[in-house]
């Protein structure tokens, strides 16, 4: 009885010998050439701006979430549709109580505000930000025309 399982104990030291055994030979034969630009955060290619441990708004957590959650139930709709016709007409009212109950859910995201990219005025007003990052485009617009000698609104006032 003993025996059956001696295949299951090789099999778990032979995994824990690969995961390790790995782990040590990249270790051995990886360069190792510490530098300030390997060392800084690398944020697609540009020069990092200010510190990497930043207080992020939880908004961004909040839309990434309702996402996630609406995606993979959006991904349940997939296999019913399959088998859709073999289920007959108790699945599918079923599964219009499902989608219903997913409107009601982004209906109710939608009015408390939660789906808005901006939400208020004070929307992270103690992030750091650029000097120029709160200009609309209008604004951008307006300066460079004034600048070159223009109407601001383009002589549609």
């Amino acid at each position: 009885m003993l025996f059956d399982f001696a295949a299951v104990l090789v099999f778990i030291v032979i995994s824990i010998f690969f995961i390790f055994g790995t782990l040590v030979f990249s270790w051995i034969v990886r360069p190792s050439k510490p530098s300030a630009a390997k060392s800084s955060t690398y944020e697609c290619g540009e020069i990092p701006a200010g510190d990497a441990w930043i207080k992020f708004n939880i908004h961004f957590y909040v839309i990434a979430l309702i996402f996630i959650i609406f995606e993979v139930e959006i991904l349940v709709l997939f296999p019913w549709a399959v088998v859709f016709k073999e289920l007959g007409m108790t699945a599918f009212i079923e599964m219009l109580v499902f989608v219903g109950i997913l409107a009601l859910g982004l209906a109710y995201l939608w009015k408390k505000g939660d789906l808005d990219w901006v939400k208020g005025t004070d929307y992270m007003k103690d992030a750091p930000m650029p000097s120029d990052a709160g200009r609309s485009a209008r604004e951008h617009r307006s300066e460079e025309k004034s600048a070159k000698g223009g109407s601001a609104s383009g002589g549609k006032d």
